[in-house]
């Protein structure tokens, strides 16, 4: 893995809300090297229920495909749980009406896939610091 500007968000919650494994994976190893505490999951219910459980969590990576449940409707009922927690979509998809899909839904952002390492952090850190 190329060098990464060093973050430091070891106070920090993330979820990963991804139903690709390798995508995850990848995801994991990236933010793991903040000192952050990430969680990951694969399906949208699955990620509005762990919103519920974990009211700490500060930043969701939202998969828009997703098994269950959406990434739209999981945001929407993730952000009626919690305007605090920011919800960035993620999406192999780039066409601008999923863009405004996602913000409609009340992503607080959007990145398209593949991500890549140092652009994804310096997004988050937009939001983390």
């Amino acid at each position: 893995m190329e060098d990464l500007p060093i973050y430091q968000w070891a106070q920090r919650h993330i979820l990963v809300v991804e139903d690709d494994e390798s995508s995850a994976y990848l995801l994991r190893r990236i933010l793991t090297q903040t000192g952050a505490r990430v969680h990951h999951i694969a399906d949208g219910k699955e990620a509005v229920d762990y919103i519920r459980e974990h009211p700490e969590t500060d930043l969701v990576l939202m998969d828009i495909h997703l098994p269950e449940k959406d990434g739209f409707t999981a945001t929407r009922e993730i952000k009626a749980i919690s305007e605090r927690v920011v919800v960035i979509a993620q999406t192999g998809y780039a066409f601008s009406v999923e863009q405004r899909e996602a913000i409609k839904a009340g992503c607080d952002g959007f990145l398209t896939k593949p991500l890549h390492p140092k652009l994804l952090l310096e997004k988050l850190n937009g939001y983390l610091a």
